[in-house]
């Protein structure tokens, strides 16, 4: 699906784009796609001589679910002393929370397409569970216990 996006990315800015067809949900639940995305990272890192690549000069990229992978690999990799660091990472409209969906950017955006705040909170969903049932709950904000909503409330409230 983004083979077309790749391409032009490599073109326009004369680079080399890998990129990884991860397992999709719901056949295949977390930890599945990180698993296959870090891998497949760790993989090109340990061979950048065989593709002629600069070590200094390797970002990571995604969008949407992409986007939180690409966050995820990064964060795993930024304590790796054995391979090189990552450059950057660039994220697109990612998927970098799932505490609340009552946030004021998806009460601004709720009905603004193509991501629908239900739509996110369904996908999401399906990344973790490989199910929607508990759709409603999520929506409400009653997934998360109320002490965990306090210690992370410095990094995820309307604030």
């Amino acid at each position: 699906s983004h083979e077309r996006i790749c391409q032009y990315i490599a073109k326009e800015s004369d680079s080399l784009v890998v990129s990884v067809g991860y397992r999709l949900a719901p056949e295949h639940k977390y930890p599945a796609a990180y698993e296959d995305c870090l891998s497949a990272t760790q993989h090109f890192l340990q061979h950048l001589q065989h593709y002629a690549v600069d070590p200094a000069r390797v970002t990571v990229c995604g969008d949407s679910a992409g986007g939180n992978l690409a966050a995820a690999v990064s964060q795993t990799l930024a304590g790796s002393s054995d391979l090189p660091r990552l450059r950057a990472q660039i994220l697109i409209y990612p998927g970098l929370q799932a505490l609340d969906f009552n946030l004021p950017s998806y009460q601004q955006n709720r009905g603004v397409p193509l991501l629908f705040r239900e739509r996110a909170a369904f996908f999401a969903l399906l990344y973790l569970n490989g199910d929607a049932l508990h759709m409603q709950e999520v929506l409400e904000g009653s997934h998360i216990p109320p002490d965990m909503r306090l210690k992370y409330r410095k990094w995820v409230s309307p604030d």
